[in-house]
């Protein structure tokens, strides 16, 4: 649909999206031709690591996120669009992680640093949670299965440690609220965000008082809740002045990064198709109509996120951190950087299933050493450890396109959808190997693109809110012109089925 089959001529969007290991801002255009989205503006960051004392002088590990870093890059995103573009803007939109926030008093002062989701006070949150309300009750009533990072953890600890700090009038702020609010003093957070958190009532789209008050935790802290799509306020008068800016709205988009990559995913047939939105993080799963909270659902620890206009039913796996944590591993050994094109090349000279190990081994997900991490699970699994960079790297890829296949058997099992088609999505569509890998582990065509798909759904629930299109579906046409998409056919399926068995016996679903 062109805009202006809408009525409208065009809109002139930024999309802010912020990933665990760097952000980027685009310039998006809607007119009568179609659809164009331009970077204009990338960042890298990362936690910082901290050893403090606890108040008995305990010394622990602790993990923060640098909010103002992030915030002085978005401002730098809004200088070059006044650069390249120009002072006319539309509408911006924040995406970020489905994690993580911080608590600010009425005058926006902070409750101390915002920790990231990896930081190991979480470790045994978990059981603190389902100490306080069954497993089965919360997972009827959010669909989210259970993970560290979840903050259903995040904030039951904090009431639990920092407690006599929230007074009354102290909120909330997830990371894209956050963020918003530094823009122009926003305090809402879309329902795809919230969805995540394990506290929202997955069929109500409400906070759940009952959760919320077995953890403890007050029902004022929460942010409210909108439908992504929804004007929640526009760039502050003073800021936008600073900038050569007009107050462009404000627009809480599909927050949750995933929501707006499943949301740009070129998919002709939802019921069939298994998508994957591939970065730090792989979301395996399906577009549903409605939440699936069956006890085969809940046993498979598959979550019922919300999307836009429908539900993500999928898993949480992990993506390219192992190869993230090995290159910064091998960046401190060797005093540089590996590119990702010398790790693509090293990993297609590696030899072929030398090991395989489970991406979600609790072991992997903050070890002090990713290598040495790899190494000791070989050991634990009897197996011979990679000998060189190329082979645990080809391992490490080899192992997360098996750990599709099974993901991708339990979700079309829970669903009742066989799946047929594969779509990747996001940052790791660019890796060609690893698509093929997943062609072959799967034995489904792989569709890969777009890469920047969470920018490209950002942008279109933008032009949702300016009257551009009626919902994501609508582009989707206009998507497949303006990205290069790509396929893959499957490849060795005796070779990869073999591996597959071999994967069953040491990887849990």
């Amino acid at each position: 649909m062109s805009s202006q089959e809408t009525g409208r001529k065009q809109a002139r969007i930024l999309a802010l999206d912020l990933g665990a290991s760097g952000g980027k801002c685009f310039a998006g255009r809607f007119d009568g031709n179609g659809f164009s989205l331009t970077e204009i503006h990338r960042f890298s960051h990362e936690p910082s690591t901290l050893f403090l004392p606890d108040r008995t002088g305990r010394v622990e590990e602790r993990a923060f996120w640098d909010d103002l870093l992030i915030y002085s890059h978005f401002i730098e995103g809004l200088r070059a669009y006044r650069r390249e573009v120009g002072a006319e803007l539309d509408s911006i939109g924040i995406d970020a992680w489905g994690t993580d926030g911080q608590l600010v008093t009425e005058d926006g002062v902070p409750l101390g640093r915002m920790y990231c989701y990896r930081d190991h006070r979480l470790d045994g949150m978990i059981d603190e949670v389902k100490a306080r309300i069954p497993a089965e009750r919360i997972y009827g009533i959010t669909g989210i299965h259970f993970q560290p990072f979840n903050m259903s953890n995040q904030l039951l600890w904090f009431m639990r440690n920092r407690g006599s700090l929230v007074k009354k009038g102290v909120r909330f702020l997830p990371v894209p609220t956050l963020f918003n609010s530094y823009l122009g003093g926003v305090t809402a957070v879309d329902s795809t965000w919230a969805s995540v958190t394990q506290l929202m009532d997955a069929k109500k789209r409400k906070w759940s008082r009952e959760i919320m008050k077995s953890l403890g935790i007050p029902a004022w802290l929460m942010p409210a809740i909108v439908a992504p799509g929804t004007v929640v306020g526009e760039l502050r008068a003073e800021l936008a002045a600073s900038l050569g800016l007009n107050a462009a709205k404000l627009v809480a988009v599909g927050s949750h990064d995933t929501a707006s990559a499943y949301a740009a995913a070129p998919v002709r047939n939802a019921a069939s198709a298994l998508i994957i939105s591939s970065g730090t993080w792989s979301l395996v799963g399906k577009l549903i109509r409605k939440p699936i909270t069956t006890p085969e659902a809940m046993a498979a620890n598959l979550s019922n996120e919300g999307g836009i206009g429908n539900v993500r039913f999928l898993k949480n796996c992990m993506g390219t951190w192992l190869v993230q944590e090995l290159r910064r591993r091998w960046r401190v050994e060797d005093g540089r950087e590996m590119s990702w094109e010398e790790a693509n090349r090293l990993t297609a000279q590696g030899t072929p299933f030398a090991a395989l190990i489970d991406p979600d081994d609790p072991g992997f997900y903050n070890p002090a050493n990713m290598e040495s991490a790899i190494v000791e699970f070989c050991r634990r699994t009897g197996q011979q450890a990679p000998r060189d960079r190329g082979t645990m790297l080809r391992a490490v890829y080899e192992s997360l396109a098996l750990k599709y296949r099974m993901v991708g058997e339990a979700v079309s099992a829970a669903s009742g959808k066989p799946n047929r088609v594969l779509h990747i999505v996001g940052g790791g569509s660019r890796n060609d190997l690893l698509n093929q890998f997943a062609a072959n582990a799967t034995g489904l065509k792989v569709v890969a693109g777009p890469e920047e798909a969470t920018a490209v759904g950002n942008a279109l629930v933008q032009a949702m809110a300016l009257g551009i299109i009626g919902k994501p579906s609508d582009a989707q046409a206009m998507i497949r012109r303006a990205f290069p998409i790509r396929e893959f056919a499957p490849r060795d399926r005796e070779t990869w089925d073999r591996a597959y068995e071999k994967f069953r016996t040491i990887a849990k679903q």
